[in-house]
């Protein structure tokens, strides 16, 4: 029995392009946003990792997130991932609750 494939037009690859490209902007656009909030206080990052995942943020690593925040880079993030024993390169959309909690407990211990 022979498979049937379906080729879609040059047209609707290039609509499905243009889809997508429009829809990564757009999240990058609120990600832009969840940067300042974060930096300028609006918005804690304990919040947004206690929250459900925001698909915006699901593609994310962890380890961009804690860097996002204010008084904490790379070394810094890295040493909170270490204790955590969580993967810097882990998405914050395959974080399990109970990751995300011990996350939350260790900033909070540490007192950012």
């Amino acid at each position: 029995m022979a498979a049937t494939v379906i080729v879609a037009t040059p047209a609707e690859r290039l609509q499905q392009r243009m889809d997508a490209l429009v829809r990564a902007n757009e999240v990058r656009s609120v990600r832009a946003q969840v940067k300042r909030d974060l930096k300028d206080g609006r918005k804690n990052i304990e919040e947004i990792l206690l929250g459900p995942p925001a698909e915006y943020l699901a593609g994310a690593t962890i380890l961009d997130l804690l860097m996002w925040t204010p008084r904490r880079r790379r070394v810094t993030a890295n040493k909170v991932l270490l204790h955590c024993r969580i993967s810097p390169s882990r998405t914050v959309g395959a974080l399990t609750e109970r990751q995300r909690r011990v996350i939350v407990a260790e900033l909070q211990r540490r007192g950012s």
